[in-house]
């Protein structure tokens, strides 16, 4: 598959601070690639300078095998769509959508049809006359989608479009976005802090941390094969053991004994295991499984189709989080104060040395 935007070595300083760090990343021709991290990550900084919005210090931008490095951003063929909207408020829709158009000094017929088509395409076939005053929040971010488009551009830059929207609008416009981009092919970068977003709507995902690349991958691979502590702690929840290496995958946490795939790591080296309240068994003939946790439910924290119970387990040294559906909940009498027995997955596990313990600590359960 060709790429559609190659970037090498970007680099960018604000004086003393380094904002990227030699930034390497392919993006393939039709792939919606989200940029994920905390704030300050250097996300945002990272797609402005692929729009010519922002100058890095050194490196190269590749796009459709042209060199962009330094191009302004109306010779780079995007189109672009902010948090903001940032739709002109005395314009109406059809105008709001045509204005890429106008500039171009297409024919006039040629203009309406590519609007009709555009409204149309984002539901929103009866609203040109209006003036985004008029319309929700969901609404506008629509229409700012469909002038973003209406060049035929062959790179859509997306800056948090979704943010400023309620939860029942955004996880509605997830799925229409994620539906219009896959029609049209259009290559897409998407720049995000919502990790269900960048979970349920992308090909890759490129997570960052200060300035850095941690991990590029499928949602699938980051999220259940986190390359480095700060991947497994910052998407979604973990529990944090700290442990010490006996040789031979053996580990110890607290006083309690485990055996995880993860080796590599010298008797007597302190690590960190990452476990995912998800990542055990809990139905079954558990007594038969490996890595056994016998423990009371200290805690319930009732989260609708699911469940996260606290467990303190004897030896371990602190209590963990394991997750329930809510089926589970009944069907295993799963309340406060209930003795629960169960078992690790050790192919979801994860093992780091402790020296390489993630920044970002507010994410993991602990």
């Amino acid at each position: 598959m060709a790429y559609a935007l190659k970037l090498e070595g970007i680099h960018k300083a604000f004086g003393d601070f380094v904002a990227l760090h030699s930034i390497d990343l392919t993006i393939d021709s039709g792939e919606l690639v989200c940029f994920l991290g905390p704030s300050g990550c250097g996300k945002t900084t990272l797609l402005r300078i692929i729009a010519g919005l922002e100058r890095q210090t050194r490196g190269t931008i590749i796009q459709d095998g042209r060199d962009v490095s330094h191009a302004p951003p109306a010779a780079r063929d995007y189109g672009i769509v902010f948090q903001s909207y940032a739709l002109f408020p005395n314009l109406t829709i059809e105008q709001n959508v045509a204005y890429g158009l106008v500039n171009r000094r297409k024919a006039r017929g040629e203009i309406k049809a590519r609007v009709n088509e555009l409204l149309t395409l984002v539901g929103l076939p009866t609203e040109g006359r209006k003036y985004p005053s008029q319309l929700s929040g969901g609404q506008q971010q629509r229409v700012a989608l469909a002038r973003a488009l209406a060049t035929s551009p062959h790179l859509l830059l997306l800056d948090e479009p979704l943010s400023a929207l309620d939860a029942k609008v955004r996880e509605r416009l997830r799925g229409e976005v994620r539906g219009l981009q896959r029609r049209l092919g259009v290559t897409t970068i998407m720049v995000t802090h919502d990790q269900e977003e960048a979970l349920s709507m992308s090909d890759r995902i490129v997570v960052m941390n200060q300035g850095a690349i941690e991990q590029i991958g499928t949602p699938g691979a980051v999220y259940e094969r986190p390359e480095t502590p700060f991947v497994a702690d910052f998407l979604g929840k973990v529990n944090v053991l700290k442990a010490t290496a006996l040789g031979g995958g053996r580990y110890r946490a607290g006083t309690v004994d485990l055996e995880l795939p993860a080796d590599g790591f010298a008797a007597g080296e302190t690590v960190r295991i990452y476990l995912r309240p998800e990542d055990r068994h809990v139905e079954g003939d558990i007594a038969a499984l490996p890595n056994r946790l016998t423990g009371k439910i200290t805690g319930i924290d009732y989260l609708g189709t699911f469940c996260l119970a606290e467990l303190a387990c004897p030896g371990l040294g602190k209590p963990i989080q394991i997750s329930y559906s809510l089926n589970q909940m009944h069907d295993l009498d799963v309340r406060l104060g209930a003795e629960i027995q169960i078992a690790l997955r050790v192919d979801r596990v994860r093992v780091f040395a402790d020296r390489a313990a993630a920044p970002f600590a507010a994410a993991s359960v602990a």
